[in-house]
């Protein structure tokens, strides 16, 4: 009888495993040698296809990525209720993964998925009407908000030992030991008043740009809206697309 044949060892293959290896183990735990024994192979083997421990992070973190919805920029939504979807979606990629959160903080870097995911932000909202360097900062603050939202649970940092809130010493925590058991729907919650707080700053702020007849000034222009210098954005020296928009985009 012929031997069963090994599944040939790709990128994707490699990918897969890793990820899987991340959320099982975290990423304290993970190395190579522990992914080359999952995937029945020897270490030198993973070299093949990716030269570093880093690299093939890079590669988790972009697909994850890949699984947050984009459709919701081609739309013609308004942008307040795009960045809600994509925020939501976001999210909900990162929950799903949530020991891979602290690789994917660090930056899109050169991964192709979050490059396309910085792009489609950063294009929404200028094509919206706001500056580019304004977008720059909005995609970054969209960014920190939804990673820094999947980087832990608020509600599982309380410990459920009642004993532990002292009236005397914390008044106002009588029942915080009943948060854990409540955890989703804390930090679900949490999520959604900072996301509706966000858009309600973010439309006001716009709308305050209407009424100033601000259009966007060149990159480097003073902000009217903050009297400051705006930051360099990463449109510059850009090719632009036929629709007049820069195929640059923001670390969103």
């Amino acid at each position: 009888m012929p031997r069963p044949r090994t599944p040939l060892l790709n990128r994707e293959r490699i990918v897969v495993a890793a990820l899987r290896l991340v959320d099982e183990e975290g990423l304290a735990a993970f190395s190579t040698r522990r992914l080359a024994g999952e995937l029945s192979v020897s270490g030198p083997s993973l070299y093949n296809h990716f030269a570093t421990k880093d690299e093939l992070l890079d590669a988790v973190v972009d697909g994850v990525i890949g699984e947050v919805d984009l459709s919701m920029f081609g739309t013609g939504a308004p942008w307040p209720e795009a960045l809600r979807d994509w925020a939501r979606s976001y999210r909900a990629a990162l929950a799903a993964h949530p020991n891979i959160v602290p690789v994917l903080a660090q930056g899109p870097g050169r991964r192709p998925n979050a490059l396309r995911l910085a792009d489609a932000v950063f294009g929404c909202l200028v094509e919206a009407g706001w500056p580019r360097g304004q977008a720059t900062r909005i995609g970054a603050l969209m960014r920190y908000f939804v990673t820094g939202s999947a980087l832990a649970s608020f509600a599982a940092g309380f410990p459920e030992d009642a004993g532990l809130y002292d009236a005397a010493d914390y008044p106002h925590l009588g029942e915080a030991h009943r948060l854990a058991e409540h955890r989703a729907a804390v930090d679900e919650g949490a999520f959604e008043t900072g996301l509706e707080a966000l858009l309600d700053g973010l439309v006001l702020r716009f709308e305050r740009l209407g009424q100033s007849g601000h259009q966007g000034p060149p990159t480097g222009h003073q902000d009217s809206t903050t009297g400051h210098q705006g930051p360099p954005t990463p449109h510059q020296g850009s090719r632009t697309t036929n629709a007049g928009r820069s195929s640059g985009s923001t670390g969103s």
